[in-house]
């Protein structure tokens, strides 16, 4: 092989280091514990055949993730639903979208001491998540159940003071969606995401007094920066996500507390 064509392989061959160098580095993917992350390790072997070696970072809460993603700490999370990051977005600055639907996880509201939301006693308190995203969407469900009306106009992040009326004379407790499962002892009621529920050892299906129609705009998401959004690992984690094998993973473990969404 003449000098002229061995240097055109050495050029061809460094060319290609670079593909084959982002192929199989580490893609951190930051979750919640939990659904998420049980899913995404379902989501695991599936992505390293298409050359993703899934690193799964899990965060106790739904603030760091995105600040995480923002600081380039992590390639991509899979935590939140739509009208979270909207509002992330708008408050932080964060240069952050949307890839992909993954699943939804209808809220719910649990009690130990009341078995309906009809027992419910005058002066109840309910404890709620305490970010404007699921806050709000814990205010509409009781709204959609009749136990409140809210002012037209809030949108997904009403707050307490956007209550217009309020029969029961029910006293909303804000804190962090986490210690959702914790409360109960201490409050009538708590409205606790799925993801949390079941960490705290509680069953989204049979458990909760009342729960959230599964339709509407709370289906989570996969997120990346703009900047990455249109990259090849992208559409890998996707396609690796949204797999016939992932659904049925889903469907088997989670027996209707999680349903997909693609």
């Amino acid at each position: 092989m003449s000098l002229k064509k061995l240097g055109l392989v050495a050029l061809f061959s460094l060319a290609a280091l670079p593909a084959l160098a982002q192929q199989t580095q580490p893609l951190r993917i930051g979750a919640t514990p939990g659904p998420h992350a049980q899913i995404l390790e379902a989501v695991k072997p599936i992505a390293a055949k298409k050359g993703l070696d899934l690193k799964i970072v899990e965060f106790s809460d739904y603030v760091v993730p995105n600040t995480a993603l923002a600081g380039g700490d992590i390639e991509a999370n899979s935590f939140q639903n739509q009208p979270y990051l909207d509002n992330q977005v708008a408050d932080r600055g964060f240069k952050i979208e949307s890839v992909a639907l993954t699943v939804n996880f209808p809220i719910g509201i649990y009690s130990k001491k009341h078995k309906s939301l009809d027992a419910l006693p005058s002066g109840a308190t309910i404890s709620i998540p305490n970010d404007p995203t699921n806050g709000g969407r814990a205010l509409i469900l009781l709204q959609d159940k009749g136990l409140i009306k809210l002012k037209e106009g809030t949108g997904y992040k009403p707050t307490p003071l956007d209550v217009t009326d309020n029969p029961k004379k029910i006293k909303f407790v804000e804190i962090e969606a986490a210690q959702g499962p914790r409360v109960l002892d201490d409050v009538d009621a708590s409205i606790i995401n799925t993801n949390y529920a079941t960490s705290g050892g509680l069953d989204p299906v049979k458990d909760p007094i009342a729960r959230e129609n599964p339709k509407g705009p709370y289906v989570n998401i996969i997120a990346v920066r703009s900047e990455d959004k249109d990259k090849p690992w992208v559409k890998a984690l996707v396609e690796s996500y949204h797999t016939p094998e992932v659904k049925k993973f889903i469907e088997e473990k989670f027996k209707g507390s999680v349903l997909t969404s693609w």
